[in-house]
């Protein structure tokens, strides 16, 4: 069954983090240079532990350019049934894994598949780190920059009182008097 509002986010979602993962690896060559060897090989990341009140996001199939990026299957095509590697993203806890992202971290990723793929793969998720303050300070300025970071920094903060605020109130609403 077909749904407007899916079918016009989803290639946008996937265009947009295509695009960002590739803005990544470029400031990362070292990276390039061992994806460039799978050239033309599958994976697919998907999510596990799906806890949200919104659908879970659909497996996302990219395949790797000879350039050594990722690339999404063009429209009309269909990504192959069955890939050379699969990484399962653990979704159970969104705050925390939003935290890791802030912290330059990689959420928990289980990596299945392929094993010299799968070697690259993980160097690239231990290795390669996006910059937002370097990014942001080519684009705004170094002011605009220094503000954001702090802002984030404080936002990071508010974020993580309130999820423990919130856990010490669902932790005491189990407890018996």
């Amino acid at each position: 069954m077909s749904n407007l509002l899916v079918d016009t986010l989803v290639p946008a979602a996937t265009a947009r983090f295509v695009l960002l993962a590739n803005h990544v690896l470029m400031a990362a060559p070292p990276a390039m240079g061992r994806l460039k060897a799978h050239s033309g090989r599958w994976l697919r990341v998907e999510v596990e532990g799906w806890r949200l009140p919104l659908p879970p996001p659909p497996p996302l199939s990219l395949r790797l350019t000879p350039a050594g990026l990722f690339e999404a299957p063009e429209a009309g095509e269909a990504a192959p049934e069955v890939v050379e590697l699969r990484l399962t993203v653990d979704a159970s806890d969104p705050l925390a894994a939003a935290k890791q992202l802030v912290a330059g971290q990689i959420p928990n990723v289980r990596i299945e598949g392929d094993v010299a793929l799968a070697a690259d793969i993980n160097w690239v998720l231990a290795n390669v780190r996006w910059d937002i303050a370097a990014d942001l300070e080519r684009v705004a300025g170094p002011v605009v920059a220094e503000g954001a970071s702090r802002v984030a920094a404080q936002l990071g903060g508010v974020a993580q009182s309130l999820a423990q605020g919130l856990s010490s109130v669902v932790s005491g609403l189990g407890r018996k008097p």
